[in-house]
């Protein structure tokens, strides 16, 4: 795989960054986390090189100055809010990245429950926090929050919320995703550590938009495309303009809410430590990327890759035509349509020829390799087969899996388990390969190639099942698909 982006540089300079930031405001600064701590996939495909634990294993180096503060909306909870991405709510995810921070040696101190306003759902849920040994605390729903300043920076506002112990200098605010309240939980915490006689500081990191880059840059216009759905949009922070005459990216929610923290600062400390909202991050990404090229061209790739997503989920009925027209836009700004991935037109021209659903996969070289539906596999399964062997030398007529061994595996999808489709699905496929490999050279060797496939990128013409799609990201390939079902012979 081709890196874009120097890993080890930015572990080290982003701490540095901010252990600077907690000496800056007398050793206690609230960090508000943006974006996602462990498994930050998208940052990992528009920046190559960039691990997805990349920021957690930066924040290891604090491990010892560090707590973590996880919160979550009552109004969430209420909802049961999911995340799609891994398909579970938020009120789980929280239990998870405990036990995920824990596991790595984080303090965990305790759990906010924001958007408070006497939920029985977040009542329960606290109760089964601290049954299980956890410290819970409420923040309450402020009325006109955040507009209205007076309110908000007094007694019956951020003074009516829990005030949440801390020991640590550096307090890490996280949440299972956005309009959690993580910064509304920091600035209450400063309003309540100033009345304590505690002057804390805060600060966001945030991976995207890189501040650092120009407006245009794919990197930036891929963060647009996966924040369609919440509308953000890239802008030039003119607060950092007029300050400093210098030019810096940052995002409409930030621009616009500055001047209402710039009153909250202000209400609590008589003065506002930041000129700009890009002042009050402490983001370092742009500055290790140390290949522009690599980089600009998995964003583009990014950018189509959302697009069918949006359109998959335009399908299934999970969003509107807003969000695909979106992305639709950020094309033109990218100078780029959907032939920019090669596997789509790969796909598509198979499936024309051959009239059954097909796959393709681009490897690293640039070769292209296509699978289609048969009897007995699934385009996803067939791409992947024809791939992998491919990459061992194993010559293309020959049938690594027995049609005698697919055909038990088959019957009992079909008979003992009532299941619709006889066709192997890809997680099927490998398992037969890895019994296999025992006694067959062919079979160990393709599967020895797995790890190649990391950062290829492949298409299908028909939606995939959630099986493939796990199997793809396990893999850690990019992975589109066509907004259409299967044929209903193929059910």
């Amino acid at each position: 795989m081709k890196y874009g982006f120097d890993n080890d540089k930015y572990l080290k300079i982003q701490s540095e960054h901010i252990k600077e930031r907690i000496a800056q405001f007398g050793n206690k600064l609230y960090l508000e986390l943006g974006g996602k701590l462990f498994d930050d996939y998208h940052a990992s495909r528009v920046l190559p090189g960039f691990q997805p634990d990349s920021k957690l294993r930066m924040l290891s180096q604090l491990n010892d100055h560090a707590e973590i503060v996880i919160v979550i909306s009552a109004i969430d909870i209420e909802k049961n809010k999911v995340r799609t991405d891994l398909g579970i709510t938020y009120d789980m995810d929280v239990l998870r990245l405990r036990d995920e921070f824990q596991k790595r040696g984080f303090m965990v101190s305790s759990v906010v429950i924001t958007h408070y306003n006497g939920q029985k759902s977040a009542d329960a849920f606290r109760q089964r926090l601290e049954r299980l040994g956890i410290t819970t605390y409420y923040h309450y729903t402020i009325d006109g929050y955040p507009t209205n300043v007076d309110l908000i920076a007094s007694e019956e506002g951020f003074g009516k919320n829990d005030y949440v112990k801390t020991t640590r200098p550096l307090v890490i605010v996280t949440a299972p995703g956005p309009g959690s309240g993580k910064m509304a939980v920091c600035l209450s915490q400063l309003y309540n550590e100033h009345k304590r006689g505690i002057e804390a500081g805060y600060a966001k990191f945030e991976t995207f938009p890189v501040w650092s880059l120009p407006l245009k840059h794919p990197v930036n216009i891929a963060y647009e495309a996966a924040t369609a759905d919440l509308n953000d949009v890239n802008m030039i922070d003119p607060f950092h303009l007029e300050a400093y005459g210098k030019t810096a990216i940052n995002y409409n929610r930030d621009i616009e809410i500055f001047p209402v923290l710039d009153s909250i600062f202000e209400g609590i400390y008589g003065h506002n430590p930041y000129k700009s909202p890009t002042d009050m991050g402490v983001n370092m990404v742009g500055f290790c990327i140390n290949d522009d090229e690599i980089c600009c061209q998995a964003s583009k790739n990014e950018i189509v890759r959302r697009y069918f997503t949006a359109l998959n989920r335009l399908a299934q009925g999970d969003c509107c035509d807003s969000e695909v027209d979106k992305i639709a836009l950020l094309f033109k700004q990218a100078n780029i349509d959907t032939k920019f991935r090669r596997t789509i037109a790969a796909a598509r021209e198979r499936a024309e020829q051959t009239g059954v659903a097909c796959s393709a996969i681009e490897l690293q070289d640039g070769t292209i390799i296509t699978g289609g539906s048969s009897a007995l596999l699934g385009p996803s399964a067939a791409v992947i087969l024809n791939a992998i062997k491919h990459l061992a030398g194993i010559d293309h007529s020959v049938k690594l899996i027995p049609q005698d061994m697919i055909e038990p595996i088959q019957h009992t999808k079909t008979t003992y388990l009532q299941g619709h489709n006889p066709r192997l699905h890809t997680d099927e496929v490998l398992v037969a390969l890895s019994v296999l490999s025992t006694h067959d050279e062919n079979c160990r060797r393709a599967l020895e190639k797995l790890p190649e496939l990391n950062g290829c990128e492949a298409h299908c013409t028909v939606m995939l099942g959630e099986v493939d799609h796990k199997i793809f990201k396990k893999l850690k390939v990019g992975l589109t698909c066509d907004p259409a079902k299967k044929r209903p012979s193929s059910i």
